[in-house]
């Protein structure tokens, strides 16, 4: 009785850590009970195996060492799940510069969301010296011609020539209804464009003014803010979508004594950084200029005593589009009782729209012709011109070079250049220096006189600018390489992270949604050439022809042919151009001749049937032949004549 007692007590609660003190001489019940301890323990691992494989459809639980640990892990999976779903449903907007990266000029950037597209500004460069006979470099449009359907507007920062000089080109693209939004002066400088039959049709311009807010299409809008740049009406733009928010500066800098008196909007750019931008895109012209650049008021100052100091003619180089310049050049000739006469197709325009917008202000009577300057005493006027970047056919580089039709240097002059050479420049600027230095007379520029200062922030601006607005994230726009990798440093001295800084290029996609911004890929970018009227019908083959022109000059081999016999009746003849002065070089051209009839000759009536053949053969048996002479590569061209 006392062991099935034992046993059903054992059965109904779990084993004790404390025992009845055993009994002397109970061995064997002892034994017993133990037995009955390791069923019961065996019993019990048995029913937490059960309960596991009843758990297991639980998701990822490796195993489960109590209630809460288990219900933690559920928890935690959720939490992934919706984040997972959350990151593929994210809002995205695309920030797609076209022009204006790893350059100066021909400023382009595209922003899409969804089904929808802006753009802003759109520039043009001006050729150096490698793109022979380019007129202008204007951005590939490929990309936005493709995607026309899409575009709801185009918002102009300034009306500067590397931010609307391509406008008309653009429109040639895509559809004509799209609206153009901008200041009163950069609208009118902007029409103008559509001049010279490169538009038939108008695109609807709308005025806009600071903190003027646009919204077009279903998703986008865009802010205007006040900012300073060399020119009035500048801005920059908050743009803003349900994916995030994107702030563009524009071109800039901080200049507390503007000419005319319009500041910065700092109290809505503190209200901007203060509500929050996911990305911001930042002038990098001057990333590598310490400081502040000076206001452009100091420039009035060095132009009179400049001004005092000259005793006869005085001819002033500027850019045509710097207004505020302009104006303060009116007002010192004024005080010094000079008149001004213009020269240059642009200034000219320039005049005439800013007088008539109310920007500049022209005393009645102070213009006079061109052709009346000699009726003047040297002492009484002032010659406005363009040419400050040495383009060959601007007005001071014809000065400089006396070709020009109405002014010729002399001693006693004071030349002028307000303006710095932008990168690649240099070397035409520096000529036409020298020129005018070569006829006596005094010229005055940057590195020696206060007469020019930059309309682009420096370092201390560009960090004023990164406190203003605080972004999430960073990309540096309108510069050089070096000046994008400036400008990085300068992000990072104010607090951006390295990796929240994008330096894209042209074509870079960058991706922008709530919880960052990346680079997202490459859409088609580039540049166009315009020659005369054409547009992108220049490529690489014909400047590399021209530039084979240029240095070697052609060779023009001409053959006269029976058209009914098919024999050569005449020639072959030669006549050359920036290769060889003839006269000089007979024995040249004589032994050169021989050669090709010499070939020719043995198979005449073959290659009388086959032009192809006789000119492919002449231009190897005289290419062979001039260069074992002269170590030249002219251009080399057969030309065949039936009689």
């Amino acid at each position: 009785m006392l062991k099935e007692k034992n046993n059903v007590e054992n059965k109904k609660s779990k084993p004790q850590t404390r025992r009845k003190k055993p009994v002397k001489g109970g061995v064997d019940e002892i034994k017993e009970k133990l037995k009955n301890m390791k069923d019961e323990i065996k019993e019990l691992k048995l029913d937490k195996t059960e309960e596991i494989k009843k758990e297991k459809p639980v998701k990822k639980i490796k195993s489960v060492k109590g209630k809460n640990q288990k219900i933690s892990k559920v928890v935690k999976e959720s939490k992934n799940d919706n984040k997972s779903q959350r990151n593929s449903k994210e809002e995205k907007m695309y920030v797609i510069p076209l022009g204006g990266m790893e350059e100066v000029g021909k400023n382009i950037t595209v922003f899409q969301y969804r089904d929808e597209i802006i753009i802003v500004d759109s520039g043009v460069i001006f050729p150096d010296e490698n793109l022979l006979g380019i007129d202008l470099v204007i951005p590939d449009f490929t990309f936005l011609e493709n995607n026309k359907d899409k575009i709801k507007g185009l918002f102009i920062t300034h009306g500067h020539e590397d931010h609307i000089g391509s406008i008309p080109y653009l429109y040639q693209k895509i559809d004509k209804d799209v609206p153009m939004f901008g200041g009163k002066l950069t609208l009118a400088l902007a029409k103008s464009k559509f001049e010279n039959g490169l538009g038939k049709n108008l695109p609807k311009m709308k005025e806009v003014k600071g903190r003027s807010r646009i919204k077009v299409g279903k998703y986008f809008t865009v802010e205007f803010i006040k900012i300073t740049h060399s020119i009035t009406d500048a801005y920059s733009l908050l743009i803003t979508t349900p994916a995030g928010t994107v702030f563009h500066t524009g071109d800039f800098k901080i200049d507390l004594t503007p000419v005319d008196g319009e500041g910065v909007d700092f109290a809505r750019l503190s209200q901007i950084g203060e509500q929050g931008v996911d990305l911001m895109l930042s002038d990098s012209t001057n990333s590598e200029v310490e400081g502040f650049t000076p206001s452009e008021k100091s420039v009035g100052e060095a132009f009179r005593n400049e001004f005092a100091k000259a005793k006869g003619r005085i001819i002033v180089a500027a850019f045509a589009s710097h207004v505020h310049r302009l104006q303060q050049i009116i007002n010192v000739a004024r005080e010094h009782n000079r008149k001004i006469a213009i020269d240059g197709r642009s200034l000219v325009k320039v005049f005439e729209i800013a007088s008539n917008l109310g920007y500049l202000d022209v005393p009645e009577g102070m213009l006079v012709p061109l052709a009346d300057v000699d009726k003047l005493k040297d002492n009484k006027v002032v010659m406005l011109c363009t040419g400050t970047q040495g383009e060959p056919m601007a007005a001071l580089s014809r000065i400089a070079k006396n070709m020009h039709k109405h002014i010729k240097i002399k001693e006693g002059d004071t030349v002028i250049i307000s303006a710095t050479p932008i990168p690649g420049n240099e070397k035409a600027v520096s000529n036409n220096i020298n020129n005018l230095l070569k006829y006596d007379a005094e010229v005055v520029f940057k590195k020696i006189a206060g007469i020019h200062v930059s309309g682009h922030g420096s370092k201390d601006e560009q960090k004023l600018m990164l406190n203003l607005i605080k972004p999430k994230y960073f990309m540096p726009v309108h510069g050089e390489h070096k000046m994008l990798r400036a400008h990085q440093e300068t992000a990072i001295l104010t607090g951006i992270p390295k990796n929240n800084i994008i330096l894209a290029q042209n074509g870079s996609k960058i991706e922008v949604t709530k919880s960052g911004v990346k680079l997202k890929g490459k859409v088609n970018a580039g540049s166009t050439l315009v020659d005369g009227l054409g547009v992108g019908d220049i490529g690489h083959i014909v400047l590399k022809d021209r530039q084979q022109l240029s240095q070697d000059g052609v060779v023009v081999i001409v053959f006269t042919i029976d058209k009914k016999t098919g024999k050569l009746v005449a020639g072959p003849d030669i006549v050359t151009r920036g290769f060889v002065y003839s006269k000089e070089s007979d024995d040249i051209i004589k032994e050169a001749l021989d050669t090709i009839k010499e070939k020719i000759g043995k198979t005449e009536e073959y290659y009388s049937k086959d032009w192809g053949m006789l000119k492919n053969t002449t231009k190897e048996v005289a290419a062979k032949y001039f260069y074992n002479k002269t170590k030249r590569n002219p251009m080399i061209l057969p030309i065949v004549m039936e009689v």
